[in-house]
């Protein structure tokens, strides 16, 4: 499996959108060679707007305030511990 960064995967996509390349099927050459590195369709297809409004410059907008997770021992480990001191306790409030 070959490994790309950002730059190339928007290149590759200017380019192909240039070629009048639906989104969706330059998603799907993304996908069959880098498979879960390639950028989702929902990136592709924005990507390639923004290339058909002719804009050269792209940058991803800015993440929301959501809190990134993280998956460690100690998380699950914690959420095992209220599961146990707490049986009813819903999902949503952990």
């Amino acid at each position: 499996m070959f490994s790309i960064d950002k730059e190339n995967f928007r290149f590759y996509i200017k380019v192909r959108t240039t070629l009048n390349i639906e989104a969706r099927t330059i998603h799907d050459e993304l996908r069959t060679v880098f498979d879960q590195e390639a950028p989702s369709y929902r990136i592709v297809a924005r990507w390639a707007q923004w290339f058909h409004e002719d804009r050269e410059e792209i940058e991803d907008e800015e993440q929301s305030e959501r809190p990134v997770t993280e998956s460690t021992l100690e998380n699950i480990e914690e959420i095992r511990n209220i599961g146990s001191d707490h049986p009813h306790v819903k999902i949503a409030e952990l």
